[in-house]
């Protein structure tokens, strides 16, 4: 095979893997939508109260999930991390 052609093959490889890095983790993907637009939409009055309560069953299972999933993990918090900062900070949550 020709140069070109290995260069052909192995960047089709590397976008077929990169692809499929980002269709690995629909339910993460659903999850952290549903976050992000709680957070948006959430008021700075409506998170201060939340901060304090308990997680609900599901919220414990997908935070173990999480934990025992350090490649999900990093998929989730890549997701939500700066929208939520932003709106927190906003909030003054955060310093």
């Amino acid at each position: 095979m020709k140069k070109s052609g290995w260069f052909l093959l192995a960047l089709m490889a590397s976008v077929a893997g990169i692809g499929l890095v980002y269709a690995q983790y629909p339910l993460i993907d659903m999850i952290s939508d549903k976050v992000v637009e709680k957070y948006q939409s959430a008021s700075c009055e409506q998170l201060w109260q939340k901060k304090g309560q308990a997680k609900s069953e599901r919220e414990k299972e997908f935070i173990q999930l999480l934990k025992d999933d350090p490649q999900a993990r990093t998929y989730f918090i890549n997701k939500v991390a700066a929208p939520i900062v932003n709106k927190m900070f906003a909030c003054d949550l955060i310093p």
